[in-house]
């Protein structure tokens, strides 16, 4: 199956500012980009206070009518209440302002109603904040689904450095998981014919390698690693936009990760999972998973089953059943492995003990 023969086009954000006291800069963006009066802002409880009031108040001083919806959960009936609402107020534009799950619902929300959107993250766990995808459970199942890519991404670097350390070592691992998405994606390439590009392939392996090499750099309550990650994450969407398919940061380690999702009674975070699903699935390509697995110790994330919190049968579980997840997407994991050799590779990279 070809996965680029449906795209059309490459999808940019058109403004991307990173750095500090950005939300002061919204108002400045919604004129540049020449957007409508009524604006629907999607975030979550906490980050409501953190950020979403402020970003009201900043349209609010330029004469835009602005509505805020507190979003619960990522799913498609709160997509489709952000819908009802949006039609109702007459909305010209969504932001989404949060972590992820805002960002995911507003994201899908402002596609099917078509209307421009807005991505403000207040933390930098994973690349959805730049990417054309949205995270979505729908019956009990959580899928990816094709959005708009945001028209702008206004990142406030100290803004994210007050979120958990957590969600940002978080971030790092969804990013160093391009080094294994991009092998899969070759190997596809190889035996399947699924179309290639050097091009976003090379751009998603260096921003995982330098990220890598920076390891060291990333530390709690600094703006510099904040800034290194949300343009990393950049980088990543850029890679996927130029793709047309989520393919250059998305293989075999993201399929464990939802795998994980399915599984176990208590996922970690969906970054912390692709960072260990890397680790594991290196393996399984002969590369240098110890290379990545000491990236991630030195930046904080987890590279064990015991330090995410899941128990090691799930960890095994997840792997034997990972290529059930996307069997239309060709990697590493081909038509499945074993429990024995599921076994023999979580406790070879350390994963379970």
């Amino acid at each position: 199956m070809n996965e680029l023969k449906s795209n059309k086009w490459m999808q940019l954000p058109r403004d991307v500012l990173v750095g500090s006291d950005m939300l002061g800069k919204v108002a400045d963006v919604c004129s540049d980009l020449q957007l409508g009066r009524n604006a629907l802002i999607v975030t979550g409880q906490k980050t409501r206070d953190i950020a979403g009031i402020k970003v009201a108040e900043e349209l609010e001083e330029t004469g835009r009518n602005v509505q805020i919806h507190v979003s619960g959960s990522a799913s498609m009936e709160e997509v489709e209440n952000v819908m009802e609402i949006a039609r109702e107020m007459d909305t010209d534009f969504l932001l989404g302002v949060g972590s992820g799950k805002s960002i995911d619902v507003a994201k899908l929300a402002a596609t099917r109603h078509n209307v421009p959107f807005l991505s403000i993250p207040t933390a930098a766990s994973h690349d959805g904040i730049v990417s054309s995808r949205a995270s979505i459970t729908h019956n009990g199942e959580t899928t990816s689904i094709q959005a708009s890519a945001p028209m702008a991404v206004i990142a406030d670097t100290e803004v994210i450095a007050k979120a958990p350390f957590r969600l940002l070592a978080a971030g790092c691992g969804d990013i160093i998981s391009n080094c294994t998405a991009v092998l899969d994606w070759q190997l596809a390439h190889r035996l399947q014919n699924v179309t290639f590009s050097e091009y976003s392939a090379a751009l998603a392996s260096m921003t995982a390698n330098i990220l890598i090499d920076s390891a060291d750099s990333i530390k709690p309550e600094l703006e510099s690693s904040v800034r290194m990650v949300v343009k990393a994450l950049v980088s990543s969407g850029v890679a996927m936009s130029i793709a047309g398919s989520s393919r250059p940061a998305s293989g075999s380690e993201h399929m464990f990760s939802h795998a994980l999702n399915r599984i176990a009674p208590n996922p970690a975070l969906h970054g912390e999972q692709c960072g260990i699903g890397t680790i594991l699935m290196m393996y399984l390509h002969g590369g240098d998973w110890r290379e990545i697995r000491d990236a991630l110790r030195i930046i904080g994330a987890p590279t064990t089953a015991r330090e995410m919190g899941i128990e090691d049968k799930y960890i095994l579980q997840a792997l034997v059943e990972s290529h059930k997840i996307r069997p239309e997407r060709y990697t590493i994991l081909g038509t499945g492995i074993t429990p024995d050799a599921a076994e023999v590779v979580a406790r070879t990279t350390g994963v379970i003990s």
